[in-house]
């Protein structure tokens, strides 16, 4: 089966889901964000198959979310760490895992809190200028012109 891409789209979320759009990715991304550098970690923390860890671990390395770092002193040990691009990911990881929580009702063992002062995240919400919470309803979609937006049709 072929890997649909979106590269002609003109969409900031296609050419985003491009990088880092299947799950094992993302996944991949969330366990670095853990402190996960290894190979052989990502595949025993994830149970992942070999032949897609070296897939996305490498596609990942590709598009400049993680980067690949010789740490051998005695032969060839690499590590893989994430990249500002990847780190910048933390909003969107976050916001799925809340979001899951939410609708979901998923839970795991696994809290996130502030390294200061302990307590849980606050939601991940979309803010205007000012900093006023927004939703979808809020927005309206625009053209480069600023023209509004519409669906083909």
């Amino acid at each position: 089966m072929t890997r649909k891409r979106f590269d002609e789209m003109g969409c900031c979320v296609a050419s985003a889901l491009n990088e880092v759009g299947d799950w094992w990715s993302l996944l991949i991304v969330k366990q670095a964000m853990l402190g996960t550098r290894r190979y052989v970690d990502f595949q025993n923390s994830l149970g992942i198959a070999k032949n897609i860890l070296c897939n996305r671990l490498s596609r990942l390395v590709e598009n400049g979310v993680m980067v690949r770092v010789d740490v051998g002193e005695h032969g060839k040990r690499y590590e893989y760490r994430l990249t500002d691009k990847g780190r910048d990911l933390f909003t969107v990881v976050t916001a799925l895992r809340q979001w899951s929580e939410r609708w979901n009702g998923a839970q795991d063992s696994m809290q996130l809190v502030d390294r200061q002062t302990g307590e849980p995240l606050a939601p991940v919400i979309v803010q205007n200028q000012q900093g006023l919470p927004l939703t979808v309803r809020d927005v309206r979609f625009v053209d480069e012109e600023g023209k509004p937006f519409e669906e083909a049709g």
